[in-house]
């Protein structure tokens, strides 16, 4: 397989892949994923053959969330740097939440951080019943606002609240009882049911459905502002870049407790 970090395939109906491609790190992003997921997201807007979108994570897991030795560069880069970094992640997640076409997420193994913000973001998500999901940043000490709006808008304020805030990590059951997933199905099966899905979404108008896909978040107050991420990509970086954020860090890659956690 390519070593680039995001695999774009379009099929004949039209239906695009985006593969997260970086299997020995669990699809962990870092800033060489997030720009090609951001390019990806801004050529495919543009396609006018473009029918839906399918995401999915190469190897054992879906997305594990943020990368740590990119996220400890980050913590000890400059401010503009560190801005930049957390804008990213906002960009990425801005840009599919808005993506005008049918988004669809296939997801196995781990789904953490800003895998869940994936999740949160498009407009169907099936996972596997092995599948562990868990708003984990709060553990290292940084804090998940990149996604904190799209958590909300998909489970609700009162579930948001409870995981980004404990830490705990879930299964897929759990995930589908608080609206986190729409499906759980063996692995022997969630292809097919993709495939019936897609199929039934073929019928629907292209352009009906960009409309209703923008009605729904705009008139809901749900479409990101530039002064919404701005806010969200400070709130980002100064955590991490914080003494706290860089304790959780190095905890973490030193596989120890941090000092909060006694």
């Amino acid at each position: 397989m390519s070593d680039q970090p995001v695999l774009l395939d379009i099929d004949s109906r039209g239906i695009a892949t985006v593969m997260l491609n970086r299997p020995q790190r669990g699809n962990a992003y870092n800033g060489a994923l997030l720009a090609a997921l951001i390019e990806g997201l801004d050529r495919l807007r543009g396609d006018a053959g473009l029918r839906a979108l399918v995401i999915r994570g190469a190897g054992k897991h879906f997305q594990a969330g943020a990368d740590i030795d990119w996220l400890a560069q980050a913590a000890g880069a400059a401010p503009e740097q560190a801005y930049r970094a957390s804008m990213a992640t906002t960009e990425a997640m801005a840009k599919l939440n808005e993506f005008p076409h049918p988004t669809f997420a296939v997801v196995q193994g781990a789904c953490f951080g800003g895998g869940c913000g994936v999740v949160c973001c498009v407009d169907v998500a099936l996972a596997t019943p092995a599948a562990i999901f868990g708003l984990t940043e709060v553990r290292v000490g940084v804090a998940p606002t990149p996604i904190s709006t799209h958590m909300v808008h998909a489970m609700g304020l009162r579930q948001a609240r409870r995981y980004a805030i404990t830490g705990e990590r879930f299964g897929a059951e759990e995930a589908l009882r608080i609206g986190l997933v729409h499906e759980v199905l063996v692995p022997e099966a969630i292809e097919a049911r993709l495939e019936a899905i897609l199929a039934e979404t073929m019928l629907s108008a292209p352009g009906a459905i960009a409309v209703t896909k923008r009605s729904l978040l705009e008139a809901n107050g749900l479409a990101m502002t530039p002064r919404e991420m701005a806010q969200l990509a400070n709130e980002s970086w100064m955590q991490r870049a914080s003494a706290e954020g860089k304790e959780g860090l190095a905890a973490f890659r030193d596989k120890r407790r941090p000092g909060w956690a006694g």
